[in-house]
């Protein structure tokens, strides 16, 4: 009797919350009848490719405890990549080689999970799989912390970073207000074209603190003019100033302001950096008052001292409903969920067709930013304020959060 099994791969950036939607699919399948077996491929479709396959059941079984923690292990347990398959009209090289690996294991059923170009991977290999009728159900599960996919309220791990974003932006505030002195802070944040992480600094604010003083997003055209005319405004309203600014700003041309646009990587995406030291220097020789950059850059993608137990629970259940929809013969489809309320906090989950979700860029409403582009809009808040809610119960070691190891990766047994 053939077997029906499930494969299971991890790809793009890592983030606090990519691990509980793993260990919502390795649960749903193992309570699964029509389930044989869980794999894993390391590395993403690379993994699958070069037969990188571990097994799941061997390493997780039904132990509650170690898929508890791993629902509270930041980054990519499986490992990832960033590597774009050639459409099929050019090239079905690799197509036939993951279906090949699809066949050895008599895997029917396979989950990636990931962001806008993990979901042209699922789009492309469901397309495939239609073209060879090859009997298999392909889902995506969600995940990005810039909150730009489509078709989908937020996504997991973006409420985590906005948690630490916020977070950071209030204490950064606390350091800034001791001295008597002009100063700016200017913190520069991820977000590529989408200002979602940048926006949700506003969180930060509060009875005491009206940090940030000023937000700019990449949906918004950048002026060096206007922006100065800002920092000057704010700094005799307040002295201290902090800023958030998006990594992907751009001016009216559409041009980056970031001075590391020139570089791309595997899927065409700019490399931006340098934001914040651009407007640093900026204000520094316009205006000549104290002023500092600070680029969170990395920080805010795997930080689960300071994650949201409502961005654990939905990016759980994601993965573990996938498994049910899939069993039930969904395929080329990504797991969605759609705000129900914002007060009781309720969601709805559900699947969508990947094929809208593949290569598109969800940005922020120009109506939830103000009229002068350097701030948003109540709205905005709260859209954001549900999901950086709860505390998640993590353990400690010699003062450490206490994570599952990664020595899996570097394993050759299957």
């Amino acid at each position: 009797m053939t077997e029906n099994n499930v494969l299971v791969a991890q790809s793009g950036g890592p983030t606090t919350v990519i691990n509980s939607s793993l260990a919502g699919v390795i649960a749903s399948a193992l309570e699964e009848k029509k389930i044989d077996k869980v794999y894993g491929a390391k590395n993403g479709i690379l993994g699958v490719l070069r037969d990188n396959i571990i097994s799941l059941d061997e390493l997780f079984g039904k132990n509650h405890e170690l898929l508890e923690r791993l629902k509270t292990t930041p980054s990519m347990f499986l490992g990832s990549c960033r590597h774009k398959l050639a459409n099929i009209d050019q090239s079905t090289e690799e197509y036939k080689k993951v279906f090949e690996i699809f066949e050895q294991y008599n895997i029917r059923y396979f989950f990636y999970i990931g962001g806008n170009d993990s979901m042209d991977t699922v789009a492309k290999l469901s397309q495939y799989a239609k073209q060879i009728d090859y009997d298999i159900h392909i889902i995506g599960i969600p995940k990005t912390i810039d909150n730009d996919l489509v078709e989908i309220d937020h996504t997991p791990g973006f409420g985590s970073a906005a948690k630490y974003i916020a977070s950071s932006f209030l204490e950064i505030s606390h350091d800034t207000y001791i001295y008597d002195t002009e100063s700016v802070v200017i913190v520069e944040v991820m977000g590529r074209n989408a200002g979602w992480l940048t926006a949700s600094a506003v969180l930060a604010r509060n009875e005491y603190s009206a940090a940030p003083h000023l937000i700019y997003l990449p949906e918004v055209a950048f002026s060096k003019e206007a922006f100065l005319e800002d920092v000057r405004r704010m700094i005799k309203e307040n002295k201290q100033v902090v800023i958030a600014v998006s990594e992907g700003i751009k001016d009216h041309t559409g041009e980056y302001v970031s001075a590391g646009s020139a570089k791309l990587d595997s899927f065409g995406h700019a490399q931006l950096s340098g934001t914040g030291k651009y407007l640093e220097e900026l204000v520094k020789n316009e205006i000549g008052c104290k002023v500092r950059s600070i680029e969170l850059n990395v920080l805010q993608r795997c930080a689960s001292h300071l994650s949201s137990l409502t961005d654990i629970e939905e990016a759980y259940q994601l993965g573990y409903q996938g498994v049910e929809r899939a069993v039930e013969g969904h395929t080329c489809e990504m797991m969605s969920l759609s705000r129900v309320s914002n007060a009781p906090y309720k969601v709805a989950y559900q699947t969508v067709d990947v094929m809208k979700v593949a290569n598109a860029e969800k940005k922020i409403p120009a109506e939830w930013i103000n009229e002068s582009g350097n701030d948003v809009t109540n709205e905005l808040v709260e859209y954001l304020r549900p999901l950086i809610l709860g505390e998640p119960k993590v353990d400690y070691t010699s003062g450490l959060p206490k994570y599952l190891h990664f020595d899996h990766i570097n394993q050759t047994v299957k």
